[in-house]
């Protein structure tokens, strides 16, 4: 099961932030991948296992390769994630500014 948790481990390293940012643009294979990037297809593979555990990307059979692409379930998942926070964020500065303490008056 994927947990919230993943999606931040998972984007959390910025070759797998740079892979993930090139799937969004357009679906992809490992050696595809790799030419665009200054690491090894092994390395591509690893961190393309870490993005797919996480949920944010799938992949289907193309003749001899796989090619990634960007999944839209696990990538509406981390954006309601990221809009709980952004709430999160906005209640408490509407609540600052609502009341604000001594310090801030």
């Amino acid at each position: 099961m994927v947990t919230n948790a993943n999606y931040w481990t998972a984007l959390g390293d910025s070759t797998r932030r740079t892979i993930f940012e090139l799937l969004v643009e357009q679906p992809c294979s490992v050696s595809g991948l790799a030419r665009a990037l200054p690491v090894t297809r092994p390395a591509v593979s690893q961190h393309l296992k870490v993005l797919k555990d996480a949920g944010l990307v799938a992949d289907t059979r193309s003749g001899k390769e796989r090619i990634y692409r960007i999944d839209p379930d696990g990538l509406a998942s981390l954006r309601a994630e990221i809009d709980r926070f952004w709430s999160k964020t906005l209640a408490g500065y509407k609540l600052a500014v609502e009341h604000p303490t001594k310090d801030q008056a």
